[in-house]
C-alpha cells in the first residue's frame, strides 16, 4: 500500500472508497484535544501527556501544558525544549543544576503558560525531523489557543544546550514554509516572538568533538547505535554523515536574517562541551542582520551552568523576566 492509497482509504470524504459492509471508517486522529487539566501546586494547571502529533511508523510525540491556575484573560506562552545531544532527554526533565519543575513554576508564577516538548532524537530521524516536530507543537497550540486561555500573538520559545539549538531555529525560520514540515495541526503559523537559547549550538561545522569522560555512556547506552556510526551529536543529528553542506544546513547561523526574532543569549564562560564562541558566532550573525540580542555570560559556568550553581536563581529570572518584557504579562 502506497502512501496515497492510504489516505485514500483513511479520508471518509472520498465518495469512491469501497469499505466492507458498507461502513463508515473515520480518519486516524491526527492530534488530540489537550482534554482536562490537573491541578499543580497552588499556582498552575497542567495538561499532561498531550499528544500534539502523530507519524506513521513513529511514537506518538507528546506535550505537557503548564497554564497560570488564576490568570484573568488570555496568557502569554513560552514552549521550553529540552537538550540531551540530540540524543537523550525528554520533555519532563530538566537539567540536573535546575530545580525539577522551575521553568514551567517560575513561568506561571510571571502569568505565563508553558508548555513543554518531546521532539525526536537523532536515531528516530535525522534533521530537519526535531523542527518539524517543534513547529507542530507550536501550531498545535495556536489551534487550541481559545481552549487553553492563551494568547496566540505572543509566544515565545526557550531551550537549553540541543534544545537551545532548535529554539534558536524556531526564531530563525517563521517565515519558511520550506522548513514546516507535514506533521499535526496545518495552517497555523509556526512562528514565535522571543528566544532564550541556553549554551545552543549555533553552527555544527564548528563545534569541536565532543570530549567524553570514560564510560560517561556504558555499553548498555550505546546498544542501539549502528556498528561504525559516530557519536558526535552534530553527526548523529544529520544522519551519520560529516558533510558541511548536511551540518549548515542544520545550523541556526545559516538562517539569520533580519526578521528573526529577538534573542537573550546565555553561556557559561567555561563551558567544556559547548563553548561559548558559539554563542558569540549566532550573536555576530545577529548583529550584522540588524536583530535586537543580548548576552549574558556566566562566570564559572560549565555546560548546564555546572560550577554556577549559586547563580541559578538569577539566571533562570533573567530568563523569566526578559519573556514577560517581550511578550508582556496579563
Amino acid at each position: 500500500m502506497t502512501v496515497e492509497d492510504a489516505t485514500g482509504v483513511l479520508d471518509p470524504s472520498r465518495p469512491d472508497v469501497s469499505r466492507p459492509g458498507g461502513r463508515t471508517v473515520p480518519a486516524f486522529p491526527v492530534y488530540d484535544a489537550p482534554g482536562r487539566p490537573e491541578r499543580v501546586g497552588d499556582g498552575s494547571l497542567a495538561h499532561r501527556e498531550v499528544t500534539y502529533a502523530r507519524a506513521l511508523g513513529f511514537r506518538p510525540l507528546k506535550l505537557d501544558i503548564w497554564l497560570p491556575r488564576n490568570a484573568a484573560g488570555p496568557t502569554p506562552l513560552v514552549l521550553w525544549v529540552h537538550g540531551g545531544a540530540f540524543q537523550l532527554g525528554d520533555r519532563r526533565e530538566l537539567p540536573p543544576t535546575f530545580v525539577p519543575d522551575s521553568v514551567f513554576r517560575l513561568l506561571n508564577q510571571a502569568g505565563i503558560a508553558c508548555a513543554t516538548a518531546d521532539y525526536r532524537h537523532s536515531l528516530e530521524a535525522p534533521f530537519p525531523a526535531q523542527l518539524h516536530d517543534l513547529k507542530a507543537a507550536v501550531r498545535y497550540l495556536r489551534e487550541f489557543a481559545a481552549d487553553l486561555n492563551i494568547d496566540p500573538e505572543r509566544f515565545g520559545a526557550w531551550g537549553e544546550s540541543a534544545g537551545g539549538h532548535l529554539v534558536a531555529l524556531l526564531g530563525l525560520t517563521g517565515n519558511r514554509p520550506d522548513l514546516e514540515g507535514g506533521l499535526g495541526v496545518q495552517g497555523r503559523s509556526s512562528s514565535v516572538s522571543a528566544v532564550v537559547d541556553f549554551y545552543g549550538v549555533s553552527s555544527l561545522v564548528d563545534i569541536p568533538p565532543m570530549q567524553r569522560p570514560d564510560g560517561l555512556f556504558p555499553d548498555a547506552l550505546t546498544a542501539a547505535v549502528p556498528p561504525g556510526m559516530s557519536l558526535q551529536p552534530e553527526h548523529m543529528l544529520v544522519g551519520g554523515s560529516d558533510d558541511p553542506e548536511l551540518l549548515a544546513a542544520a545550523s541556526p547561523v545559516s538562517y539569520v536574517d533580519a526578521g528573526a526574532a529577538p534573542f537573550l543569549l546565555v553561556h557559561g564562560d567555561s563551558d567544556g562541551l559547548v563553548p561559548h564562541s558559539q554563542t558569540d558566532l549566532l550573536a555576530a550573525a545577529l548583529a550584522e542582520a540588524g536583530v535586537e540580542h543580548d548576552v549574558v555570560t556566566i562566570q564559572g559556568g560549565d555546560h548546564c551552568f555546572f560550577g554556577a550553581e549559586d547563580q541559578m536563581d538569577t539566571i533562570l529570572a533573567t530568563a523569566v523576566d526578559y519573556f514577560s518584557r517581550k511578550l508582556g504579562t496579563p
